[in-house]
């Protein structure tokens, strides 16, 4: 309670300031008052400091908040991000695409909590993860079609949205499918081959079977030039063969 108590304070003292000091120190300012919230209570406190903003802060509160909560814990990224499209559903995108630009490793993840959290949100989540983090799109729209089943169609069109150089390609591999119900992975894969030969596209990465390894350069002796003149031997100058061949010693 004390905790939520401060936290309001603290957002209405922050109302109170200059736009620019909102505009420049704002994630400091947040840093500062969740480094004394307890690990564990941290998403939980952010998703308050969230809500505790006036709507039309609240983007931008999101996005401070966020970046602070990162900033001072880089593995409760997934969670902060939960715990804020849990309580604010309408700020799911914003929250998972500035935790992605800021943990680009963790953008699964992020994009994989958020989308659990606020389901009906799941196109904006993928726009907005897939263009904070352009090369993790094949890997994002999967993780996030598995956590909200029927949602196919809508994160297809999100990863349109967010990478329109695939768009038509995308609607090209629905159209190939038919009226059979394709995977988000299967339309991927087909449209990143199309795309793969568009100028400024490439195809999608697909990961290495379980257990398997790429090949590397196959190694072998260094070849050895050879020495003298190379000539021509042809069957006048080559000598006789005596019957049963030549009488060469055994190895």
């Amino acid at each position: 309670m004390k905790h939520i108590l401060s936290l309001a304070l603290a957002l209405g003292l922050l109302a109170a300031v200059p736009d620019t000091f909102a505009d420049t120190g704002r994630t400091e300012f947040f840093k500062q008052k969740l480094a004394s919230v307890p690990k564990p209570e941290l998403p939980a406190s952010a998703a308050d400091m969230v809500k505790s903003a006036k709507s039309s802060d609240r983007e931008s509160t999101t996005k401070g908040v966020v970046k602070a909560g990162v900033g001072l814990h880089p593995a409760a990224t997934p969670a902060i991000v939960g715990a804020i499209a849990r309580t604010e559903p309408d700020m799911a995108a914003t929250a998972a695409g500035t935790a992605a630009a800021e943990q680009p490793k963790l953008a699964v993840a992020i994009a994989r909590a958020a989308a659990m959290a606020a389901p009906s949100k799941a196109g904006k989540i993928v726009v907005a993860v897939c263009r904070a983090v352009p090369n993790e799109y094949r890997n994002v729209a999967i993780a996030v079609a598995q956590v909200v089943p029927g949602s196919g169609t809508e994160i297809l069109e999100a990863v349109g949205t967010a990478l329109p150089g695939f768009k038509a390609e995308i609607q090209r591999a629905l159209a190939g499918f038919g009226n059979n119900a394709p995977s988000v992975a299967a339309v991927l894969d087909r449209a990143g081959s199309g795309a793969a030969g568009s100028p400024g596209l490439a195809a999608p990465a697909a990961p290495l079977p379980a257990g398997s390894f790429a090949r590397g350069p196959a190694l072998g002796p260094p070849y050895i030039p050879l020495s003298g003149t190379v000539t021509n031997t042809v069957p006048g100058n080559s000598g006789d063969v005596p019957p049963g061949g030549r009488n060469y010693a055994a190895p």
